[in-house]
């Protein structure tokens, strides 16, 4: 126990450590000032900006040397030895990867450095600025106007740094480190079957804020009684003590007066009869605005409850089936993550029009453009933390890796009604260790977040060495409320005629979701339904498999692989793959594939 403790306790000492600013709620309806756009960059493979010949880092020095990148030195005279110069270099688009915007960096992982300069003359006398990321991958370590703020780690969430006392009228430069590394005991590990995307991949803004202001806040249906609103505001800044709190929702005639305790931190229960409940077809959103003497924001926020019985999951107490595809952050026409709200609304529109009321965003947390827009669409979400194949499942470091990536994901979509479910984990193997993993991981889900849902894609295996029965095995599957697993009967596991000889027992008394099955097509690749990779293939694949799993009596819903091909570097086979996973419904170029049609007929039937 020691030990770990000291494991712990160095892990979050060194470099290698969190964000030291807790997350600001609702970036996306903030007064902000947007960053993107081009920026200066410099590969570094060996890191020579970062560290000295020592291999010391230069940030960790009193008197660092100009060769330090984040310092943006200038030559003082034609005598002045300094080895780089941003200005002179090349431009990244921001958002953007860098893998997709330069053919050199394709398979690139190592450190790219970026650095944007700029004004900053509107600023708010005794306001507050902070610098807020919305992702970038993997580790970033973050440096303005030659400080350091601080270093945060994982791919897919959002971080910020206050930056009040070092921002300027003129002449800021802040320059960023982005490292891409695939590590061991990373979140997710080594090995992936997706593109290692890096760089600021998501938007960066800086948030203006008063002195004092909402830093977060969580409004929902109370979980237990569904004509209640419950939830919290949490002010931050000098002046937070016994502090006016108001929250207001016009549509439904409440105006709240409230007063913040000592940590300024309001807890509230509201009633009220005349919800209109967010439901797939009425994904309804309430306008909810909370103010302070010095701050006010507004939020669209849908109510809904979702829980479930037995084996039904209920939607404000009504049984649904969802009909749903797995989904990977990718622009297939553009190429590259996918980053922005049109490349967010193309994905959402192919779901809709394949049948779908549901989706999974795999295998991690996607943009925030994602939910905003299911919000509105009527769409329900799965998120996904990274826990992805094979962990460093003892490493307390790892955990609180994983930890954080999910306290950052909740922090984020907690106030969208489309979330429904909080995703652990994705295949991966059972183990003691594994299930203590992942089981804290849970609990510390539902103690953040009461009012969702938490699944993972579990371990399966023969009933009672039956080879034509499965069933679900694994002690996880006590922990989750959905029941989940991938299988792929008809492509890892024999031909699509196998599904006719399987059938499945669960033992558990809990709803299933198919979270994966699928077979690999190249789109125009045509020929018998018993030739791998050919259209025909895929579409009877999916044709037999929906036979097969519409007999399991507690299935509620599913997620085929995957709406789009995606780019991995697991897959080679020239001419076919080319560097793709082709099990998407839809080409890299965007063109249907049969089985498309195939699934939305079979949805239109449910």
């Amino acid at each position: 126990m020691k030990k770990n403790l000291l494991l712990i306790a160095l892990f979050l000492s060194s470099s290698f450590c969190f964000t030291q600013n807790a997350l600001i709620q609702n970036a996306y309806n903030r007064t902000t000032t947007s960053l993107n756009g081009d920026w200066k960059y410099i590969i570094d493979p060996y890191e020579n900006g970062y560290y000295n010949y020592r291999y010391e880092p230069f940030d960790q020095q009193p008197n660092p040397w100009a060769s330090a990148f984040f310092l943006n030195s200038k030559p003082k005279d034609s005598t002045d030895l300094i080895e780089y110069d941003f200005d002179k270099m090349e431009s990244l688009k921001v958002p953007g990867d860098w893998n997709s915007q330069k053919p050199e960096l394709l398979y690139y992982e190592g450190t790219v450095w970026y650095k944007k300069s700029f004004d900053y003359a509107g600023a708010k006398k005794g306001n507050r600025q902070f610098v807020y990321f919305e992702a970038s991958n993997y580790k970033t370590e973050v440096y303005f106007n030659g400080r350091k703020l601080g270093t945060h780690v994982g791919g897919f969430t959002p971080f910020n740094y206050d930056i009040t006392t070092l921002i300027k009228e003129k002449d800021n430069f802040l320059v960023v480190k982005v490292d891409n590394k695939r590590l061991k005991e990373g979140i997710p590990t080594l090995n992936t079957d997706w593109w290692n995307y890096g760089g600021l991949t998501r938007d960066v803004k800086i948030i203006e804020t008063p002195l004092s202001f909402i830093e977060d806040y969580f409004i929902q249906l109370h979980p237990q009684n569904n004509k209640k609103i419950k939830g919290y505001v949490q002010l931050r800044g000098k002046y937070i003590s016994k502090q006016k709190v108001q929250i207001n929702i016009p549509k439904l005639g409440i105006k709240k007066q409230l007063e913040s305790d000592q940590k300024g931190k309001v807890e509230f229960e509201i009633k009220t009869n005349k919800i209109k409940y967010w439901s797939l077809e009425n994904p309804y959103l309430y306008d909810v605005t909370i103010e302070t003497t010095e701050d006010r924001i507004t939020d669209q926020i849908g109510f809904r409850t979702i829980e479930t019985k037995g084996t039904k999951i209920l939607l404000n107490g009504k049984s649904i089936y969802l009909k749903g595809i797995s989904i990977h952050e990718e622009n297939p026409i553009r190429g590259g993550r996918g980053h922005s709200e049109a490349d967010a609304q193309q994905l959402l529109d192919w779901a809709k029009e394949l049948g779908c009321n549901y989706v999974r965003l795999a295998h991690y947390p996607h943009n925030e453009h994602m939910v905003r827009l299911a919000d509105k669409m009527g769409i329900l979400v799965w998120e996904e933390n990274p826990v992805y194949w094979t962990i460093d499942w003892t490493n307390p470091a790892t955990y609180q890796n994983a930890e954080n990536q999910l306290s950052e994901l909740i922090s984020r979509d907690k106030n969208r009604a489309s979330v429904i479910i909080w995703s652990m984990a994705n295949e991966t193997p059972n183990s003691p260790p594994r299930n203590e993993f992942l089981s804290k991981l849970a609990r510390f889900a539902k103690a953040n977040d009461p009012t969702r849902l938490i699944s993972a894609a579990l371990e399966q295996k023969d009933y009672q060495g039956n080879p034509n029965v499965r069933t679900i095995d694994d002690p996880f599957a006590e922990v989750v409320d959905v029941l989940s697993f991938n299988q792929y009967i008809g492509w890892y596991d024999g031909l699509p005629e196998k599904c006719k000889t399987i059938t499945w027992k669960i033992q558990q008394n809990k709803p299933v979701l198919i979270s994966e099955f699928g077979a690999g097509a190249k789109q125009g690749l045509h020929g018998s339904k018993a030739a791998r990779w050919t259209e025909e293939y895929q579409a009877h694949l999916y044709e037999q498999t929906v036979q097969m799993l519409n007999k399991i009596e507690a299935v509620r819903g599913m997620s085929p692989w995957i709406l789009v091909d995606f780019r991995s570097p697991r897959r080679v086979l020239p001419e076919i793959q080319d560097g793709w996973n082709r099990k998407g419904l839809i080409s890299d170029e965007g063109v249907k594939k049969k089985a498309f049609f195939v699934l939305r007929g079979f949805y239109e039937g449910k």
